[in-house]
């Protein structure tokens, strides 16, 4: 008489039990029929990690914050710029009759012609206009002007014969102006690439410490990981100089300095894409000094070099935006490039193949130290304790 488990034995398309002779057990492992899980791709590792990158960035009050000085930093330099950029108001002025000849064709003032003095009288105190010029033929220049409770000086100085001015050298830009562009660019690069490599620097750090950077290796590797932080924070650090870009260029138009807006545009458009890149060379060298050592107390000592790539070109276009010698030098080295090469476009001190050639340099520059970034990352990335040596990280 057969039991159950021998009727399912024998049922065709039913798996024949394996039993162990010597204990007569059935030993073959139990099958659930599920297909077992495939391990995430590298393109949906870097994905992942670049959007969690993300998500915690957005909700992080200091990326909020730092965004926001950063936000009136950019409009304050427009409106600097707008007050000492040279753009002057017309002076409005009742002009009597026999004195039109003297205001015409003068750009400084607007004239607003009249009948006779009792009609500019009207006006001056009604406050339309901010002066007379009548004619006087007892006066030596045959008119007088002529203000309401204080000397219109600004109409004085606008009929004032003044001689002509020539300059040998004239500069290109007004230097006031040169120097604002020059902190613009300055304080954007050196805000935004601390910020982010610093952000990036601690999350590395914070990983490695708590552990969680061994559960994360064991689905991915090193390489992807790196990468979507490396991606994730770039992505929000081209998208905030996106939005300053936009938020310059409407000031710019909203405060009438429509002539400055045609010239900053191409430097402002050769500062983002050179900022794309050397971003992304300073996140890689953030992330790779970070990881060689396990405590954050320690970040700022092996973050310092970084760092100091990220400050000399924000101080060197402080304070040499004059010098053209030590622009050209800055438009060359890829860690000041993106300050440098932008600011010699704006001053029109760069030839049009210039940008170009520094950023052909850049973009090597970058290659190489998101390589060497990445063998410090992966031969660091489980060591902890003392800091690891910068050649045992490069030796692995």
């Amino acid at each position: 008489m057969s039991t159950t488990s021998d009727k399912s034995a024998g049922r065709v398309g039913a798996p024949a039990p394996y039993r162990d002779p010597s204990r007569g057990l059935d030993t073959r492992p139990p099958s659930s029929g599920a297909p077992r899980p495939t391990e995430p791709s590298f393109v949906d590792s870097v994905s992942l990690i670049a959007g969690r990158e993300i998500t915690m960035r957005l909700r992080s009050k200091a990326f909020v914050i730092s965004t926001g000085v950063l936000m009136l930093a950019v409009l304050a330099s427009v409106v600097l710029g707008s007050i000492f950029g040279g753009q002057t108001e017309t002076t409005k002025v009742a002009v009597v009759a026999g004195a039109t000849a003297v205001v015409d064709g003068n750009e400084a003032l607007e004239a607003v012609p009249v009948a006779d003095e009792t009609a500019a009288e009207q006006l001056l105190r009604d406050g339309e206009v901010d002066a007379i010029v009548a004619p006087a033929a007892s006066e030596p220049l045959g008119i007088i002007v002529t203000g309401l409770d204080s000397p219109p000086t600004d109409v004085a100085r606008a009929l004032s014969v003044q001689p002509t001015i020539e300059l040998l050298e004239p500069a290109a830009v007004d230097p006031t102006l040169a120097y604002l562009v020059a902190f613009g660019f300055g304080i954007v690069f050196f805000m935004s690439a601390l910020t982010f490599g610093t952000t990036i620097a601690q999350s590395v750090v914070e990983e490695k410490q708590t552990r969680v950077v061994e559960i994360l290796l064991s689905t991915t590797t090193a390489r992807a990981l790196l990468t979507g932080k490396v991606i994730g924070n770039s992505v929000l650090a081209f998208g905030q100089i996106l939005a300053i870009a936009a938020l310059a260029i409407l000031g710019l138009m909203l405060t009438g300095q429509r002539v400055l807006l045609g010239g900053l545009g191409s430097s402002v458009i050769w500062f983002i894409v050179f900022f794309a890149i050397g971003f992304v060379m300073l996140a890689a060298l953030f992330a790779a000094t970070a990881a060689m050592v396990s405590r954050a107390e320690d970040i700022g000592s092996v973050t310092t070099p970084v760092t100091m790539l990220v400050m000399i070109p924000y101080f060197l276009v402080i304070f040499f935006n004059d010098n053209p010698t030590v622009l050209a030098i800055m438009s060359y080295v890829p860690f000041s490039a993106p300050v440098g090469m932008p600011m010699r476009v704006f001053l029109g001190t760069a030839e049009w193949w210039e940008p170009f050639v520094s950023l052909a340099i850049l973009l090597t520059t970058t290659a190489l130290a998101v390589l060497v970034g990445e063998r410090i990352y992966r031969n660091s990335l489980l060591m902890t304790g003392a800091r690891v040596p910068l050649g045992e990280a490069l030796r692995g």
